[in-house]
């Protein structure tokens, strides 16, 4: 599934196409994605003009000049494409859409924004934004890990007294909206610390920070932003909305590296993998302590 930096990296390709846009037709091509889709669908969006686009965790949020936001959610398989519009006039006519291709926008000037989804696990919804917050996909999630609330003292008050993993707490979403199973492997193996770690040991008794809150606070960043600039990572089918593949994978130090040697400098360890609530993590046991 698309982690953060994947959707953010989508959310930059859809902005300058989106935004400032009108949508002029939508053709929905199934009633469902992973949920129905709301009640006359298109024709709510018929007509509207996309103010704002931004991400919220791992949704994309359209903003539209009526007040309402469109949501989305790539899911496991979604991908976005764009035909801009000298492009799309060009195309010759398809004799029948490609079959996962469930949801089209045509855009007011010409451009056609396309989207695909071959386990249907994507989401499409359309919220009023003055109740965004409170609706039941955004009510429980918690801080954006590049914002300025993420700070190793707001994770030490966090983490206090927690007797989980750290691993699990980096993938609650309730403490930290959108790390992912990748980027929370990446992040601890940067900072030098074992995902099998009570998240408690991270804080004081009385919730001040340690050095490894502080080490791991700036690697969860600076593993978001090396991803974000690198397009994220494609591993099975996630894709830019130009069709281009990511390239962090490529600079992963533990994640899907088991048996091979860490990476880190003087280290000399392997790369172990284990089982955390059902998901594979990936670490180095001699560094990560």
């Amino acid at each position: 599934m698309p982690e953060l930096p994947e959707v953010e990296t989508v959310c930059r390709g859809l902005e300058p196409v989106l935004v400032g846009n009108t949508f002029s037709r939508v053709e929905q091509r199934r009633p469902d994605l992973r949920f129905p889709l709301p009640k006359r669908f298109g024709e709510r969006l018929e007509g509207r003009k996309i103010e704002a686009l931004d991400r919220r965790a791992k949704y994309l949020l359209a903003r539209l000049d009526d007040g309402e936001v469109l949501v989305m959610h790539l899911g496991m398989t979604g991908r976005f494409a764009i035909d801009h519009a000298a492009d799309a006039k060009a195309e010759p006519r398809q004799i029948a859409p490609p079959k996962h291709e469930h949801i089209v926008f045509h855009l007011n000037d010409g451009a056609r924004i396309r989207y695909s989804d071959t386990r249907r696990f994507g989401l499409m919804d359309l919220i009023p934004g003055a109740t965004l917050d409170d609706h039941a996909l955004f009510k429980g999630l918690g801080i954006e890990p590049l914002g300025d609330g993420l700070t190793p003292e707001w994770f030490a008050q966090k983490l206090k007294g927690k007797a989980t993993p750290i691993k699990a707490a980096l993938l609650d979403q309730r403490l930290i909206a959108g790390i992912g199973n990748i980027y929370a492997c990446e992040a601890l193996h940067r900072a030098g610390i074992s995902p099998l770690r009570l998240a408690g040991t991270l804080a004081t008794k009385s919730g001040k920070p340690t050095k490894k809150t502080e080490a791991l606070v700036d690697a969860i960043k600076a593993v978001l932003v090396s991803a974000i600039k690198a397009g994220g990572s494609s591993l099975r089918d996630y894709r830019h909305t130009d069709g281009r593949l990511g390239r962090f994978q490529h600079s992963f130090k533990v994640y899907g590296r088991a048996g091979k040697p860490c990476r880190k400098t003087g280290c000399g360890g392997t790369i172990a993998r284990v089982v955390q609530s059902g998901r594979s993590t990936f670490h180095c046991p001699a560094c990560q302590k």
